[in-house]
């Protein structure tokens, strides 16, 4: 498998992280997003939204980082992972919508302002970061993982704009539950960390 990916990006992280947890053997082609690299032909040839990552397997071209969790799982055949009953696969579904929607919206865009000069209302984007660790501080109050008894890929699509959302001015000491939570998700056997933000980097979005 090849997956094209940049550093920084969180959507990129959630893919990396799946493959190395699972132990998948795969490449990474980094993707110069600086230098407009996924605004190129060849890029938008893979994926014509313009965005990583973008998971190249075997003549098939998988985009959209949930996506690519999703097709990773049904290829293996992990429904540790991504449960195949109805209510449990509901659950993680649920989740993935979540990290596409409030996620996307609340910590991730709280980032794009400050790591890519994103121009969303910092007030507003905050705001709706604090609301979602709410519940998710609410919903991890008597339990480890998001969905059933151990890790899925809802927990992998929640994970990386979490860890990283103090980059974006969220303040995460009011959440125990789910620090607890982040740390659990490092400390699975072939945890791969989402790298942290070089101090002073601000590029367009």
């Amino acid at each position: 498998m090849k997956l094209h990916v940049h550093p920084l990006s969180g959507h990129s992280h959630r893919a990396r992280l799946f493959l190395s947890l699972l132990g998948v053997p795969h490449e990474l082609v980094e993707v110069d997003l600086m230098a407009g690299a996924h605004k190129s032909p060849a890029f938008l040839a893979l994926n014509p939204f313009g965005q990583v990552p973008v998971l190249e397997d075997d003549g098939v071209v998988v985009s959209d980082s949930n996506a690519i969790l999703v097709y990773i799982a049904r290829k293996l055949g992990r429904s540790d992972w991504l449960p195949s009953d109805a209510q449990g696969e509901a659950a993680v579904q649920r989740w993935l919508s979540v990290a596409a929607g409030e996620l996307a919206y609340g910590p991730a865009a709280a980032r794009l302002v400050t790591v890519f000069g994103a121009k969303f209302s910092p007030e507003e984007v905050i705001g709706r970061a604090h609301t979602l660790l709410g519940r998710l501080e609410a919903h991890l109050g008597s339990r480890n993982w998001l969905v059933g008894e151990r890790p899925t890929i809802a927990d992998v699509a929640i994970y990386s704009y979490v860890a990283r959302a103090p980059e974006g001015n969220v303040d995460l000491s009011g959440y125990p539950k789910v620090t607890a939570f982040l740390r659990r998700v490092e400390a699975l056997p072939g945890f791969v960390s989402f790298v942290e933000t070089p101090a002073g980097l601000s590029a367009a979005a």
